[in-house]
C-alpha cells in the first residue's frame, strides 16, 4: 500500500490553484471490499467458542456501525469489551483473507491518481485491521483512517481536506456532510439507492463500477468552471501559443471567456520550430477570430541554451516570456499566460516552468488542475481539432545534453523527422523522434509500430538526411528519453525549487525591444514553443 501523497506541483514556487486538491475519502466494508465472508468467519468462531448463538447471516447484513454496538446484541455488557478484544485477536487470521475486493474498487483508486488525486479510507473498523485488509488487497490509499463511524468520520475529512466521501451506509452520508463533502452513496450495502437518496446523498451509484465514469465528469466540470472564472478576471490576455493540445486549447478557453477581440495568440519563431508546425497553428488561431502574432525569439544567442544542459529549457522560456513583454506592453495587456497544466507541474525536467514564473507569466490550465488528458477530453468536446494531436517539443530536445546546439543540426533533425514520417504515412503514425547522439541517430516511433514496419527503410532515410548512421530504438516512442541520458538527473528535478541556475542565465546579450522582428496577422510565419 503506497501512502505517498500526490499533490500537483505544490514545489512549484508560489503555486497557487483555484480549485481544492481532488481528496476522495471511502467507507471500507461493502465500499471498497465485501468483507461478509471474513467477518462472518470471525463471528462463527466466537459462537463456537462462547456457545452464544449468534445469527452471523443476521451480523453480517448490517455492517457498518462499530462492533461494540453489534457486540451488544449478543453478550452482556459486562462482557462486550472483552468480547470485542477476542474477536480482534481472531480477525487477522480469519477476516483478512476472505475479503475481496468489490467490483469497480480498484479502477476507482486509479482514477483518482489519474486526477493528480488523493484517496483515504475512513471506516468505523479497528485501524490495524484497515490497514490489514488494504495491505493484503494492494490497495493504493494515502491515508487509512479507523474507529470512527457516522459524523464523527467528518473529523477525520475535514483533517485530510476531503472534497468526497463514498459510502453505502446512511451514516457515511452523516460523515460527508459533517465535513462538508459531497455525498456518494453506492447501493453495495443493507441500504437501497432509493433509500440513501431519500436520506440525503447527493450523488448515487449502483456500485463502484460507476464511480470513474462519474468522478471525470464531475472533476472536469469543477475544474473547467475554475478555469472560466479566473480567465474572466481578465479583461485582455496574451496567450503563448505553440500550436500544440494545451496552448491551443487555453488560447480557444480565454477567447469564450472574454471574447477573441481581447485575446492575442503568440506564436514564437525560431529555428526550434518543426517546419511542420507552421500552417496548422496560424489556422488555427485565424478560426478562432484572435489577433495572431509572430515574434522571432533568438535563444540561439543565450550561451546557455547552446550549451544544452538539462536546464536548457530554462534559457528557451525565458526569452519566450521576455519577448512577449513588450507585445503585451504594446497593447496594454498585463496577461501573458502559457499551456502549463497540472501534469507539466509535476513531472521532472522542467525548468521552464521556473523561468516563465519568474518572469511573472500565468498558469490557467495547472491552477484550475487541468491534467493533459483533461485537456484532450475537453477539446474534443469543444470540437478542437488538436484535442488528438501529439505531443511535439521543440527540435532542441532531441539534441543529446552537451551537444552544443545550432540551427544545422536543428534542420537536420527536423528533415530526418519528416523522412521518417513519410515513410510511415500508411501506418497512421502519431509519434517520431529522430534523436541526434552526435555520432549517430535513434529513431523513436510508436512502439505498436515496431513489428510492423521496415525498420531498415527508416534507417535508411535518416542516414540520407546526413546523420552517420542511426537505429530505431527496440523500446519505441517514449517522451523525454533524453532525461534518460543525463548524468545527474536529480540536478534538474530540482530546477523548479531551486534559488539559482548556472552563470548563464544572467549572460544572454540584451537586446531593445525595438530590435526584435514582432510578426502581425499579415503574413503569417508561426512559430512553436514547448507547452
Amino acid at each position: 500500500m503506497s501512502t505517498a501523497e500526490i499533490q500537483p506541483a505544490r514545489d512549484v514556487p508560489g503555486a497557487t490553484f483555484d480549485v481544492p486538491e481532488l481528496v476522495v475519502g471511502f467507507d471500507l466494508d461493502m465500499t471498497l471490499i465485501d468483507s461478509r465472508p471474513g467477518i462472518q468467519a470471525v463471528w462463527d468462531l466466537l459462537a463456537s467458542e462462547t456457545g452464544v448463538p449468534i445469527d452471523t447471516d443476521l451480523v453480517v447484513s448490517r455492517l457498518g456501525p462499530p462492533l461494540t454496538w453489534e457486540m451488544a446484541n449478543w453478550f452482556p455488557a459486562e462482557q462486550v469489551d472483552a468480547m470485542v478484544a477476542r474477536y480482534r485477536e481472531h480477525y487477522p487470521a480469519h477476516a483478512i483473507t476472505g475479503s475481496l475486493p468489490l467490483p469497480g474498487s480498484l479502477e476507482s483508486l486509479a482514477a483518482i491518481r489519474a486526477l493528480r488525486g488523493r484517496s483515504m479510507v475512513v471506516s468505523a473498523k479497528y485501524t490495524p485491521s484497515v490497514r490489514l485488509h488494504l495491505e493484503h488487497l494492494g490497495f493504493d490509499i494515502d491515508e487509512p483512517v479507523g474507529d470512527l463511524h457516522g459524523a464523527e468520520k467528518g473529523t477525520a475529512l475535514r483533517e485530510h481536506e476531503a472534497t468526497i466521501f463514498v459510502g453505502d451506509h446512511t451514516a457515511d452520508i452523516d460523515g460527508a456532510h459533517a465535513a462538508g463533502a459531497l455525498a456518494v452513496s453506492v447501493a453495495t450495502g443493507p441500504f437501497t439507492a432509493d433509500e440513501l437518496r431519500a436520506y440525503g446523498a447527493d450523488v448515487v451509484l449502483n456500485d463502484l463500477t460507476e464511480f470513474p465514469a462519474w468522478l471525470d465528469a464531475y472533476v472536469l466540470e469543477q475544474r473547467l468552471e475554475a478555469l472560466m472564472r479566473r480567465l474572466s478576471g481578465y479583461e485582455k490576455m496574451v496567450v503563448a501559443f505553440s500550436g500544440g493540445a494545451d496552448s491551443a486549447f487555453l488560447l480557444a478557453a480565454a477567447a469564450r471567456a472574454i471574447g477573441p477581440a481581447n485575446v492575442i495568440a503568440a506564436t514564437a519563431v525560431s529555428p526550434s520550430l518543426p517546419v511542420s508546425e507552421l500552417e496548422p497553428a496560424a489556422r488555427f488561431a485565424d478560426g478562432l477570430g484572435v489577433r495572431h502574432v509572430t515574434p522571432h525569439t533568438h535563444e540561439m544567442e543565450r550561451e546557455g541554451y547552446q550549451a544544452n544542459s538539462g536546464a536548457r529549457c530554462y534559457f528557451c522560456k525565458a526569452e519566450l516570456i521576455e519577448t512577449l513583454q513588450p507585445i503585451a506592453d504594446e497593447f496594454g495587456i498585463t496577461a501573458i499566460a502559457t499551456g502549463t497544466n497540472a501534469d507539466d507541474a509535476i513531472a521532472g525536467f522542467r525548468p521552464g516552468i521556473k523561468a516563465a514564473f519568474e518572469r511573472g507569466a500565468l498558469t490557467p490550465l495547472k491552477d484550475a488542475r487541468l491534467t493533459k488528458a483533461q485537456i484532450r477530453t475537453a477539446s474534443r468536446s469543444w470540437g478542437l481539432e488538436t484535442s488528438d494531436k501529439p505531443a511535439a517539443a521543440c527540435l532542441s530536445s532531441r539534441i543529446a545534453y552537451g551537444i552544443r546546439i545550432t540551427p544545422n543540426l536543428l534542420a537536420r533533425v527536423d528533415r530526418a523527422e519528416q523522412a521518417v514520417r513519410a515513410r510511415l504515412a500508411a501506418y497512421d503514425v502519431q509519434n517520431v523522434r529522430v534523436r541526434d547522439l552526435g555520432e549517430s541517430a535513434s529513431i523513436e516511433i510508436d512502439a505498436d509500430l515496431l513489428d510492423r514496419v521496415d525498420q531498415q527503410t527508416l534507417v535508411d532515410a535518416v542516414i540520407a538526411e546526413g546523420f552517420p548512421a542511426a537505429q530505431v530504438d527496440p523500446r519505441g516512442f517514449r517522451s523525454g528519453s533524453m532525461n534518460e541520458r543525463l548524468p545527474d538527473p536529480e540536478k534538474y528535478r530540482t530546477l523548479l525549487g531551486a534559488g539559482s541556475l548556472p552563470d548563464q542565465v544572467v549572460s544572454r546579450r540584451r537586446r531593445g525591444a525595438g530590435s526584435r522582428t514582432l510578426g502581425f496577422p499579415i503574413g503569417l510565419r508561426p512559430g512553436r514553443f514547448d507547452d
